[in-house]
Order: C-alpha cells, then sequence, then structure tokens
C-alpha cells in the first residue's frame, strides 16, 4: 500500500494518501503525538488537490489563491505507533464559492485511529482576505460535493 507517494482516485471515489509512522512523529512511549496528525491530515488534503492538477503552489502563483483552516473537529479513536502504515482518506462534503468542509479520517488496516471534519476557506494569498474560488476548480469540486461514500 505505501509503494507509491500517492494513491490516486477518480472522480467519485475517496481519495486516499498513504503515511508511514516515523520515529520523529512519536512521543517518548512510540505513539504518534496527537499535533502530527494534523500533518498527516494536509498532507493528504495537499496530494487530493494535486492528484486533480491543482497543486496548491499553482493556485497561489496563478490565482493568488491559499485554502487555510479555518476549523476542524477531531475524534482520536485508537493511537497509531512507530512504522504503522497508515492510510488517509479525503473526502469532499460540501463545496460553496468562498470554503469547503472535508470529511477525513486515517486508517490502520481497516481499522479507524481518527477521523475528522475540517472545515476550509479560500483566501487570497497576497491579503489573507476570503476570496471565491476559481470557477473551473469550483465547477470541478462541486461534481464531487455529497457523491463520495466513505
Amino acid at each position: 500500500m505505501l509503494g507509491s507517494s500517492m494513491l490516486r482516485s477518480t472522480m467519485n471515489e475517496t481519495f486516499r494518501h498513504p503515511v508511514r509512522v516515523y520515529w520523529e512523529d512519536t512521543d517518548a512511549g512510540g505513539v504518534v503525538y496527537h499535533a502530527q496528525y494534523l500533518a498527516f491530515l494536509e498532507r493528504a488534503r495537499t496530494e487530493w488537490l494535486r492528484a486533480r492538477g491543482h497543486g496548491q503552489e499553482l493556485l497561489r502563483e496563478v490565482h493568488d489563491l491559499v485554502f487555510v483552516v479555518r476549523a476542524m473537529r477531531i475524534d482520536f479513536r485508537k493511537p497509531a505507533r512507530l512504522d504503522d502504515a497508515l492510510e488517509v482518506s479525503v473526502a469532499l462534503r460540501q463545496c460553496r464559492r468562498a470554503s469547503l468542509v472535508i470529511a477525513q479520517a486515517i486508517r490502520r488496516g481497516g481499522e479507524v485511529l481518527l477521523d475528522a471534519e475540517v472545515r476550509i476557506a479560500a483566501v487570497g494569498a497576497s491579503g489573507f482576505r476570503p476570496r471565491g474560488i476559481p470557477d473551473a476548480l469550483y465547477d470541478e469540486l462541486k461534481l464531487l460535493e455529497d457523491t463520495i461514500a466513505e
């Protein structure tokens, strides 16, 4: 499962990104430090956009757009440990003109370790004020909205 840096999904499937737990991800007990899960979630969202041809650097340079986390709800269910092979999923639940709601989960095998709802705001890169998502990306994301089953 960890053979590639990302797993692509088709239009109506949940995107899945593999992550390996390294020493620097864990606390002294060999358990993933709680804040590190945020990095795993962020990495998967970044790869989800990249897999659709909308890398974050491209969005910033061409459209003066960045996506920022506005709010997050996280349920920590079970710990991940050193050397675990994890899978981080991304599923778009809602797309508005200047915001997204994304459902995410981290799994080890079929076991859910964490699930999260992430509220994302679209802002101008130069001024960090809310702004609309570019039409082409917005139209693509609207097609994904509510069509993905976890």
